[in-house]
């Protein structure tokens, strides 16, 4: 009988401990998950944004696995941000995942309008059926064809409406274009002398010093890599459109075109004289105010120096 007062005794203190320890756990669960709660609020509250920062946070949480935010959970406004970084080949392969955002018409209309800045399509009514994303690809064939044959390149342009058969809307679409091949389109604009000329008009030299803007000139329309025919046309014009653009410069300096053209002629052969490693001997300032004042004897010495210290300074004209 006393055994079994012991083991009833015994039984007591178990189911006692049990309980104290039942209630010590469940007050240590109790505190874990309100400092919990007390951490995500005080995340919640300094985070920028606010909630929706913590709703995207807790949004890439759930999305571990995919590796990614996925961006129609995202205001619109946000995904097509995101998205207008994309070039053409990257927006293509989104579109295999978000194919509506992907291939919206503003996305394409940014893109081809910030590779080929001006197509005479641009300013018609769109055929039926028309798509910006239809019309990059076709702008990306004929640039291709371009540099492969430039006059095949054109006149595929023209057979798909892009481009209208006129020597001003050539020359705008070349002025606004940088993928086409220099080589290239100094053959094609050596034969288009009509569209060379249009090209030229779009230049605006106003104010500009005249090697700078002769550096701008070449930038658009390349010299050739010899001296010729069509590098003296090039100047020819050049001289004709800088003089045009700055009548009160010429007026005060008393400039001509002819004028510019020798200064022009000259500050070539400078910048080949002062950057090419097998002119040994370089020219001097002193030589140059000389021999440019011999050709154009009205042009001031101070205006001829400051030519030499440009070239000297920044480098070749027509590099």
């Amino acid at each position: 009988m006393g055994q079994g007062l012991w083991r009833v005794a015994r039984n007591q203190q178990l189911q006692h401990q049990g309980y104290a320890g039942q209630s010590y756990l469940s007050r240590e669960h109790g505190r874990r998950i309100a400092a919990n709660n007390v951490s995500n609020a005080n995340h919640r509250k300094h985070a920028q944004g606010g909630i929706d920062i913590y709703h995207l946070l807790k949004t890439r949480k759930s999305k571990e696995q995919e590796g990614f935010i996925n961006l129609e959970m995202l205001p619109p406004e946000l995904s097509f941000t995101i998205l207008s970084y994309l070039n053409a080949t990257d927006l293509c392969l989104a579109s295999c995942v978000w194919q509506d955002l992907a291939n919206d018409e503003l996305l394409w209309q940014g893109l081809c309008k910030s590779t080929w800045g001006h197509c005479s399509i641009y300013n018609k009514n769109p055929p039926l059926g028309f798509s910006f994303r239809k019309l990059y690809m076709q702008l990306d064939e004929g640039s291709l064809t371009f540099n492969a044959n430039p006059e095949e390149g054109v006149n595929y342009f023209m057979s798909k409406g892009i481009l209208d058969d006129s020597p001003k809307e050539i020359a705008k679409f070349i002025f606004c274009t940088r993928t086409l091949n220099w080589k290239k389109l100094r053959i094609y604009l050596d034969e288009r002398r009509d569209v060379l000329d249009d090209l030229v008009t779009l230049h605006n030299f106003r104010n500009q010093f005249l090697p700078n803007a002769l550096r701008e000139f070449f930038k658009h329309i390349h010299a050739p890599e010899e001296r010729g025919e069509y590098l003296e046309t090039l100047i020819t014009k050049f001289s004709h459109r800088f003089c045009a653009c700055n009548p009160d410069l010429m007026r005060d300096l008393g400039l001509s075109p002819d004028a510019v053209y020798v200064l022009c002629y000259s500050l070539i052969l400078l910048s080949i004289d002062l950057t090419s490693p097998h002119v040994k001997n370089k020219m001097s300032k002193r030589e140059f105010i000389r021999n440019t004042r011999r050709a154009a004897q009205n042009i001031s010495e101070d205006f001829v120096g400051h030519l030499y210290d440009n070239i000297y300074l920044i480098g070749h004209v027509a590099a």
